[in-house]
């Protein structure tokens, strides 16, 4: 008798450790519904290709004419050209930059990275010569280079590595090292957030609701406690694109991306050589990756300019984006890139 109350105690704490965490709203359902029976819109308008990195294929999508030059977008931790936003791109390719996005290695369209082990498991610089690749193959000299999170770590590493073929670099909600115990790491909360989101709606991910739901927690969860609109309709929307046209999520890429940045370690010696235009963009309320990081890096970089964004978490939201756009375009207009 004695046992089975234990037993009975810990699976009620282990319902309450689960349910009392992050949930999507009570319209998930209905809102797939009503997505899965409408036509889906195309998200990828633009010129697409693959690039070839010593045998890795890396699939991009060209958006627009380079009267101004070019712009490359790379993407965060598990992320795929689509976590782009629109709202985002559009105004980029209307004041004259051809927009280049691809999927990193492990995601998306591109090569998902089979026989990977922690042993010979990729690091943050070899992502970076996947964007050089893309380089290359349109024929780009030089570029714009624009990361967030993760993407903005890679991009970090290309301009030091590659510094010929950077013209600026945008850094958006990202770090010059992640494990700098100096910092405030990922709270504590949001592990556990994660982990709760993970059990509870990572059960059943052979369905399209199962993903659907796991992708809008995720989503939900990164904006932190932003005090602003959330397109949840858009964000499953999204997601169903993803599974229906494309690949679907690659879960082993969190276990790749994560090592990736964990074997490159610091930027901070690199980022000090940078004589390049450089914008640091991150949101105060970011629950990811702490605004103290930004603090850091900004005083690290010699030509860093910042654009600090009050209460912004780990995402690029409609109602920031023009402030973003307009800090962006300031930076890239006293310089060039070549075709």
């Amino acid at each position: 008798m004695i046992i089975a109350g234990i037993v009975t105690i810990l699976f009620l704490g282990l319902l309450l450790f689960l349910y009392s965490g992050p949930k999507v709203p009570q319209q998930t359902d209905e809102w797939i519904k009503e997505i899965q029976a409408a036509p889906l819109p195309e998200l990828i308008k633009g010129q697409l290709g693959t690039a070839n990195n010593q045998g890795i294929d890396i699939f991009y999508e060209a958006i627009g004419t380079s009267k101004k030059g070019n712009i490359l977008l790379i993407n965060g931790h598990t992320q795929t050209i689509l976590d782009w936003p629109s709202y985002f791109m559009q105004p980029l390719v209307e004041a004259g930059y051809r927009v280049i996005r691809y999927d990193n290695r492990g995601v998306g369209m591109s090569d998902w990275m089979a026989g990977w082990t922690k042993e010979s498991g990729y690091t943050l610089e070899d992502m970076a010569t996947d964007g050089v690749a893309v380089l290359d193959q349109l024929q780009i000299d030089q570029a714009h280079i624009i990361g967030m999170s993760m993407g903005g770590m890679i991009g970090q590493r290309l301009a030091i590595s590659h510094q010929e073929r950077v013209v600026s670099l945008t850094s958006i909600m990202s770090t010059g090292f992640y494990f700098d115990k100096s910092l405030v790491s990922t709270p504590r909360q949001f592990i556990l957030d994660i982990g709760r989101i993970s059990l509870v709606y990572g059960r059943n991910l052979k369905t399209e609701e199962g993903k659907l739901k796991l992708h809008l927690a995720i989503r939900r969860l990164l904006k932190g406690k932003g005090d602003y609109p959330f397109d949840n309709k858009y964000v499953l929307q999204k997601a169903l694109y993803e599974v229906r046209k494309r690949r679907a999520y690659n879960m082993k890429a969190t276990d790749q991306h994560s090592l990736a940045i964990k074997k490159s370690g610091s930027r901070y010696e690199g980022l000090k050589s940078l004589q390049l235009p450089v914008l640091l963009i991150h949101g105060t309320t970011d629950p990811l990756i702490p605004f103290t990081h930004a603090q850091k890096y900004a005083t690290i970089i010699p030509t860093a300019k910042k654009l600090f964004i009050e209460g912004m978490g780990h995402d690029i939201p409609e109602v920031h984006a023009p402030k973003m756009i307009e800090s962006i375009l300031l930076l890239l207009a006293p310089v060039s890139t070549k075709v």
